[in-house]
């Protein structure tokens, strides 16, 4: 019997993107945070479901659920999206300018449905991208489960599930676009901004303190800035792919 030689098809995202208007881009970043303050108000059947959920994370750094459960935010199944900042780039007299708005509410629904919404209505054509830093990994799948927990229905750009790498050419990603071919490579946002000398987004919290910002401090406008930063940080990455002039300070917009 013949052998089948099957080929892998990858895009090659950064030669892709010079033919993508930024306008047409939606640059986004989540933050999230586990979905109880602590482990020990977990409901029981949740604290068996988080043992071992947690198994890898415990061995990795030698510790118990209990005190790895600040890391449970970064599980779609054990988190929730305290918010979803989004940023447009526009084009006035050759200057790119951005602009940044964040969804962000107590109720997680509230601010899919927002998403959504907006997603819907501006960013649903063959020419609408979305843009995240590891947002194949984590951003696009983390908001559509989180879509599916609510029984809110999944726009255009995100209902991917069972979907090739190549027929979700809409989600862009700049951790990807960074890894040329080397699927071993991972590199910080925090990282490959400096890198381009656009300086750290994560100059006054990381991403670790997130949980406790939210649960301790309940400090949710200080999480949102946090957010903003990062979308700052993923538009000057893009337009450095596509060798375009940074954004400047003063020409960036916080509603």
């Amino acid at each position: 019997m013949p052998i089948k030689i099957v080929h892998l098809r990858r895009i090659n995202f950064c030669s892709m993107i010079d033919h993508i208007k930024p306008e047409n881009v939606l640059f986004l970043d989540i933050e999230t945070a586990p979905q109880y303050p602590d482990y020990e108000s977990l409901p029981d059947i949740w604290k068996e479901l988080w043992n071992v959920k947690s198994k890898f994370l415990q061995q990795k750094n030698e510790k118990t659920a209990e005190e790895i459960y600040h890391n449970a935010g970064i599980f779609a199944e054990f988190g929730k999206i305290l918010c979803i900042s989004c940023g447009i780039i526009f084009n006035k007299s050759g200057v790119n300018y951005l602009r940044i708005k964040t969804f962000c509410h107590l109720d997680e629904s509230h601010i899919l449905l927002d998403f959504v919404n907006l997603l819907n209505t501006f960013y649903h054509t063959d020419s609408s991208y979305l843009c995240a830093h590891n947002g194949r990994e984590f951003d696009f799948p983390y908001i559509a489960r989180r879509c599916v927990v609510h029984n809110i229905a999944l726009p255009r750009l995100l209902n991917i599930s069972g979907k090739r790498n190549w027929e979700t050419k809409n989600l862009l990603d700049t951790l990807e676009m960074w890894k040329f071919g080397d699927q071993k490579h991972y590199i910080s946002l925090e990282l490959l901004s400096s890198v381009f000398g656009f300086g750290s987004p994560k100059s006054e919290m990381s991403g670790d303190e997130v949980a406790q910002t939210y649960w301790k401090e309940q400090n949710l406008e200080k999480i949102v800035h946090y957010c903003n930063r990062d979308v700052e940080a993923i538009a000057q990455i893009f337009l450095k792919y596509k060798r375009e002039q940074p954004l400047l300070t003063e020409n960036i917009e916080t509603k």
